[in-house]
């Protein structure tokens, strides 16, 4: 199977772009669902598109430092001003969904984003 873009993922799940417009054609290498920062600080790999529904702007500087292929904000939430901000700075993907995490991660699957080992 082709590896997947931002942009494929945007298509396929039906996604709104809220930062990051000119990274999209970003591979994405796996994914990732916490809610929680410090689990995905330790847990979330390169390149894997990260899942949560958090909306403030320290999501934006964990998904730098572990130079993640962007966000997915879940359950129809949408990001803080702050954070669209921040992540436009920081050339970090942000995507919304009204879809919960379970959905979105189920989807991913069956689209063939792996999590790598």
């Amino acid at each position: 199977m082709a590896p997947m873009t931002l942009a494929d993922l945007v298509q396929e799940l039906d996604l709104t772009v809220r930062a990051g417009e000119q990274d999209l054609g970003r591979e994405v290498s796996g994914g990732y669902v916490s809610d929680l920062l410090s689990d995905v600080i330790a847990n979330a790999k390169e390149g894997d598109v990260w899942i949560t529904l958090q909306i403030h702007q320290n999501i934006v500087a964990v998904a730098f430092l572990n130079n993640l292929a962007g966000i997915i904000i879940v359950n129809g939430r949408q990001p803080e001003e702050a954070t669209i901000n921040k992540a436009q700075e920081q050339g970090v993907v942000v995507l919304c969904s009204s879809l919960s995490s379970y959905e979105v991660a189920g989807r991913l699957y069956k689209l063939g984003v792996r999590r790598q080992t």
